[in-house]
């Protein structure tokens, strides 16, 4: 198992249940997202570049799915988490029942575009 699915695994619920969602979500929609290990969290990259990761806050209590060039990302703007942070932007969850796929998979489809 590589250190990006043990970070998911490891994780206490609900935080284990989004990210397994999230990961599922994101390797259906992105076939080619290659799941690797980056400041200890999980991280996709798209052709050698990255491109997204999964962030459990403990101390926060949510999974942000944050994407490195989301200020170009113009989809379902309201969801969007940006935090004084000039490139990314994330998509934020505090509950497995906050998920909403159909706004995630256009996320993901719009920043694939950019790549």
């Amino acid at each position: 198992m590589n250190p990006a699915e043990d970070y998911i695994l490891k994780q206490p619920e609900p935080y284990r249940s989004i990210l397994l969602h999230l990961q599922v979500i994101v390797e259906h929609t992105i076939s080619i997202a290659e799941l690797k290990n980056k400041w200890g969290l999980p991280f996709y990259y798209i052709n050698g570049k990255p491109f997204c990761y999964f962030n459990a806050s403990h101390k926060g209590q949510f999974v942000d799915i944050a994407f490195v060039k989301g200020n170009q990302i113009n989809v379902f703007k309201s969801h969007h988490v940006t935090e004084k942070r000039k490139k990314m932007m994330s998509l934020r969850y505090q509950s497995f029942e906050e998920v909403n796929d159909a706004v995630i998979i256009a996320v993901l489809q719009e920043a694939y575009s950019l790549y």
